[in-house]
């Protein structure tokens, strides 16, 4: 194959993938097929860098991760363009992808040393003569599989992370952004040239399962369910552990007592950004019967006015391009099974754009209800209360994140939603904040990147126990006499033996 056929598909020619753009088909980018040799070679080389790195401390980590963040404030629109040319991305929303991913590389680096250093844990009763340590060593390397749709953001969630905890990581960017990922690898190379502690291995979902089976310490993965299982399964094969964040179906709740014009405003965005493709994207709404009439008319003003195309729009191509049949059979399904279509509907889907769609009165077992749709629709359904929305928000396998608006019991709401992750009158808003761990439950993941919790994904918990003095309870021994067991006993039931 010589050509690229369908705009913004990846490619082999002649072992080498050829990125382009959904939008245009202007070949972003060429770069080599890795064989299952490449990868192991890779990982066997970031093995010993990894070492290096380790040895650099939280200290000499932390001062090149810096500089890497510095580098990547600079270039900023240089790399919110090349995510707009090969992905096809609005710039604005590159441009705040690159921003909050310069945020989290910042907090990483800083944080590193006061979540994983070493550290005194207090003993207990039994064991009064010896102190506690714990510290959080590295796994050496780290392999990380990214996705198309936030190639910049998600990726560098688990791989500053992973650098910052003191491992070197091998990066398989998804086939769709291969240009984005080596830019990344190429810019911290920049800063730190000495060892290839960052490194890319490319080509289709092979070469993923090759990294799964590389011998990497553990495993970060981002994109669907179906392919999540995929992943553990060949993970399986050598016990390595994973962290998997996959699909999403996402439900904001509007309570009666909710600010419509903000909730219909952090609506739009939260659905509609990056055309929908967003793992957190709210692509389901309960409105409370009370606010629902009034809702739906602010949302569709809001999103009516949103432009679609290529270049300056609000809305850019679907990425993928197999994605638009996707999205083209839920609009249809809906809509043959009695929802309505107040905005949009099947002539919004003209590939490689979708215009927005807002679907009313869906069947709850309607694929665009129970399905990751991955595009710029929405349903918004009526329901009694908020009990009945929270019901039918939980009802579905996924659980990544969500989304309340309200007053009196927004906090509580939020609380009682099936998800990793909540946002309360705003949407998407826990994604930027690198304080918080970010991951999901059932079908949309487990473990967390982000935050202290994120810290900890990418280190290993070492237990270390120090005698400090001689035993005035001697337990752990054979030295112990029955004088001894009848003094532990005494003590035990003194100390524990009242409710």
């Amino acid at each position: 194959m010589t050509a690229v056929h369908v705009p913004g598909a990846p490619v082999i020619d002649g072992g080498v993938l050829v990125s382009s753009s959904p939008a245009t088909g202007a070949e972003a980018g060429r770069f080599p097929v890795a064989s299952p040799t490449d990868v192991t070679a890779a990982v066997e080389r970031a093995r010993a860098a990894g070492q290096w790195w380790a040895a650099l401390g939280f200290d000499g980590r932390r001062e090149r991760l810096l500089r890497w963040r510095a580098l990547l404030a600079q270039r900023i629109e240089e790399l919110a363009d090349l995510v707009h040319r090969e992905g096809g991305k609005p710039i604005g929303d590159a441009v705040v992808e690159v921003v909050t991913a310069v945020e989290h590389v910042d907090w990483a680096a800083r944080n590193a040393r006061r979540v994983l250093g070493p550290r005194r844990v207090r003993s207990r009763l039994i064991l009064a003569e010896f102190s506690g340590h714990l510290e959080y060593q590295p796994y050496g390397v780290v392999g990380v599989i990214g996705p198309w749709n936030y190639p910049v953001f998600t990726p560098i969630g688990s791989t500053a992370y992973a650098l910052a905890a003191g491992n070197a990581v091998v990066f398989k960017p998804s086939e769709y952004t291969p240009a984005v990922g080596q830019w990344l690898v190429d810019t911290f190379t920049e800063v730190v040239p000495e060892q290839p502690v960052l490194t890319a291995v490319h080509g289709l979902g092979d070469v993923g399962a090759a990294l799964c089976r590389s011998g990497v310490g553990k495993l970060a993965f981002t994109g669907s369910t179906a392919t999540a299982r995929k992943v553990m399964a060949a993970c399986a094969e050598t016990l390595t552990p994973v962290l998997v964040e996959a699909g999403g179906k996402d439900a904001m709740i509007v309570d009666s007592d909710a600010d419509l014009d903000a909730a219909a405003e952090a609506c739009v965005w939260g659905a509609l950004t990056n055309a929908g493709q967003t793992c957190i994207g709210i692509e389901r709404v309960y409105a409370v019967e009370p606010v629902f009439d009034a809702f739906v008319e602010k949302v569709v003003a809001r999103a009516g006015r949103l432009t679609v195309g290529p270049d300056g729009e609000d809305i850019g191509p679907i990425t993928m391009p197999a994605q638009v049949d996707v999205i083209r059979r839920h609009i249809d399904d809906a809509l043959a099974r009695g929802g309505r279509a107040v905005l949009g509907g099947t002539d919004a889907v003209q590939a490689p754009y979708v215009r927005p769609t807002v679907l009313v009165d869906v069947p709850e077992d309607s694929a665009a209800v129970r399905e990751e749709t991955f595009g710029p629709t929405l349903t918004i359904n009526r329901v009694r209360d908020a009990d009945e929305a929270v019901a039918r928000a939980n009802a579905l396998p996924y659980g990544l994140g969500g989304s309340v608006f309200g007053r009196r019991r927004a906090v509580a709401i939020a609380r009682r939603l099936r998800s990793g992750m909540a946002s309360v009158n705003s949407t998407l808003t826990f994604a930027g904040m690198s304080t918080l761990p970010f991951g999901g439950v059932g079908d949309s993941g487990f473990g967390r990147i982000h935050g202290e919790d994120g810290l900890r994904e990418f280190g290993r918990a070492k237990a270390i126990t120090r005698r400090r003095a001689r035993s005035l309870l001697p337990s752990m021994t054979f030295e112990r006499t029955p004088a001894d067991v009848a003094r532990l006993v005494k003590v035990v039931k003194m100390m524990y033996g009242r409710g």
